[in-house]
């Protein structure tokens, strides 16, 4: 049912294409995109077996500026359609490229159903915090206070966390990733794609024309190792310059300590398990926000469990087995039947 991990069989090469990519000069898009060239090849999956599936909006011009199958589909609904493909044919390698607000505002529905029922496709959300394509709105992950052209007095409205949503719909596997490290980015799409499951990894994006440094205080050089921790399973949460800071629960709280001050050891530092099936702590690193915490990135939920396309096809093969209709054809050919003839 599903594709086999197997050596490389394509280059990132393979999915270059010979006309221009159309977003902005500096766009984070263009990052993301070299990426995943770069993380494909890792999935041991042929080029003419993944299918890149898009909405509305600057992210989801992905499909025509890679070299694979695509399709781009309604605002909102790229879910829908890559939930149709990945059931008609589960060999395939499905991918869904959308933004904060294709996904969260009127494709919600479709986002938390698609990772409530685990079909082992991939989504890369591009999170810029803003309509771009249509020029500047706030969208469902804006900052409260933003100023923007539908908030020219702050936005009132408290924004999502797709995390937050990930582990609410049950969600199987939730990464996060800046666009200004190539090298984390092409690791944490590397394991989405191993997955098996509804992997979701949520890129934060910069938007150079309409939020320009939005996640700059994340991403800056003079901050970022203060205030990202990359998380990998199996290993203590330690963050900063120094690699001195790291993170330990004191009752139902993740709380930031200093290793060396006040008695912490590194023995002490919290050992990352994204492989847990209670997601608990995975929905408090998922939440950690600055100034308090810094930024979880990497693969923060991974479980393996059944998918759904699976046990669809378990169902059918047992539905079969109990009746002598087969197929629709064999439906309609069926009981009472008559012949129109000339």
């Amino acid at each position: 049912m599903s594709f086999e991990l197997a050596a490389p069989i394509v280059t990132p090469q393979d999915f270059n294409i010979d006309y221009p990519v159309k977003w902005c000069p500096g766009c984070g898009g263009h990052a993301v995109l070299s990426a995943i060239k770069k993380a494909l090849p890792n999935a041991g999956v042929k080029k003419e077996n993944i299918v890149f599936v898009s909405g509305i909006g600057c992210s989801s011009r992905f499909p025509y500026y890679i070299n694979t199958y695509g399709f781009h589909s309604l605002h909102g609904r790229a879910p829908a359609i890559a939930s149709g493909i990945k059931i008609a044919n589960p060999d395939l390698s499905v991918w869904i490229v959308t933004g904060d607000g294709d996904s969260m505002a009127i494709g919600g529905n479709h986002f938390i159903h698609i990772l409530r029922r685990n079909l082992d496709v991939n989504i890369i959300l591009f999170n810029n915090k803003i309509y771009g394509l249509t020029k500047g709105q706030y969208s469902p992950t804006t900052p409260i206070g933003s100023i923007t052209k539908t908030s020219p007095d702050g936005t009132i409205e408290n924004p999502f966390l797709p995390g937050e949503l990930a582990m609410g719909a049950q969600g199987t596997f939730f990464a996060r990733v800046v666009d200004t490290d190539p090298k984390m980015m092409t690791e944490v799409f590397t394991k989405a794609a191993e997955h098996k499951g509804t992997s979701l990894v949520e890129v934060y994006q910069n938007c150079v024309i309409f939020n320009n440094k939005v996640h700059e205080d994340i991403t800056g050089k003079e901050v970022r190792e203060e205030h990202q921790i990359y998380l990998e399973h199996g290993k203590p949460m330690i963050f900063g310059k120094k690699r001195d800071k790291g993170i330990i629960q004191a009752g139902s709280k993740l709380v930031v300590v200093t290793i060396g001050e006040n008695g912490i050891r590194e023995d002490d530092i919290l050992v990352h398990d994204a492989h847990s099936h209670d997601d608990t702590r995975h929905y408090m690193l998922s939440r950690m926000t600055l100034p308090d915490y810094p930024m979880a990135m990497g693969v923060i939920r991974k479980w393996k469990t059944y998918v759904y396309e699976d046990m669809l096809y378990d169902q059918i093969k047992v539905a079969k087995e109990k009746t002598n209709i087969k197929s629709v054809n064999d439906l309609l050919q069926s009981g009472n039947t008559f012949k129109v003839e000339e």
